[in-house]
């Protein structure tokens, strides 16, 4: 049974010039039929299922839908055609340093994000020590979070989601933040983690990390799903072979 279901997801954002125009103007225009609409669709009849442990690597260039995509996923859009089904609980870090307080600490924003994801207190004071660890930040726990650098506020994030032992965890980008040695020590966290069982869903524009740590790929690009399933090396060559200007869609 799948942990994860994806059926013909497609989200649509819809754009007009009320901002540019103002109030008075923008009610003119409608009595007038003058006020104009434009519909964008950030993703496109997007399908795919996930088992429990498996890991899906989204490759895309900019702009191809993914971040949308995972917001859908994880819960926080509906999307505007198709369904998604979710079994268990969702870990998802989409953006670097969001539902962090940055006049809180560093302890404080760790319980924060914990209490955000369903967690207990007790299960928080349980896992605290080791998730300062692992973020290397305890000579920072009483710190504000906006004193914090980019850096350390991915660890922190990596770390809450990675060490709450969440049914499926999603990164956007996150791993690819921080310097070589996080970098390591994150995937070889997430190895452990799907050894674990946790379905995990990696945005990532390093192609060489989704060859080693995924083994299913979903290629988006403008929207639209390109390729889809667990031939790992053969997806990231057509894509890099894109990328490269010698393949084209």
């Amino acid at each position: 049974m799948s942990i994860l279901q994806v059926e013909n997801v497609s989200i649509r954002y819809m754009t007009g010039d009320f901002k540019d125009i103002g109030l008075k103007e923008y009610i003119m225009r409608r009595l007038k039929n003058n006020y104009r609409v434009k519909e964008f669709w950030a993703d496109r009849h997007i399908t795919f299922s996930l088992e429990k442990g498996e890991m899906l690597g989204i490759i895309g260039t900019n702009g191809a839908g993914k971040s949308t995509l995972l917001k859908a996923v994880s819960g926080i859009m509906e999307p505007t055609e198709g369904w998604v089904k979710r079994e268990g609980t969702i870990a998802a870090l989409l953006e670097l340093g969001s539902g962090f307080d940055g006049d809180l600490t560093v302890r404080e924003n760790t319980y924060l994000r914990g209490a955000m994801l369903g967690y207990t207190r007790k299960f928080m004071n349980e896992t605290y020590d080791q998730i300062i660890d692992f973020a290397e930040l305890g000579d920072f726990q009483d710190r504000p979070f906006k004193q914090l650098s980019s850096g350390m506020k991915s660890r922190l994030a990596f770390a809450i989601a990675s060490l709450v032992n969440p049914d499926i965890l999603i990164l956007d980008e996150v791993i690819s933040v921080g310097d070589g040695a996080f970098r390591k020590k994150s995937e070889a966290k997430m190895k452990e983690i799907i050894t674990g069982g946790a379905t995990t869903i990696l945005v990532s524009h390093s192609i060489a990390q989704v060859r080693e740590l995924c083994s299913k790929v979903l290629w988006l690009h403008k929207g639209e799903q390109i390729e889809f399933g667990s031939d790992v090396p053969g997806i990231c060559d057509r894509y890099q072979e894109f990328l490269d200007g010698k393949r084209k869609l």
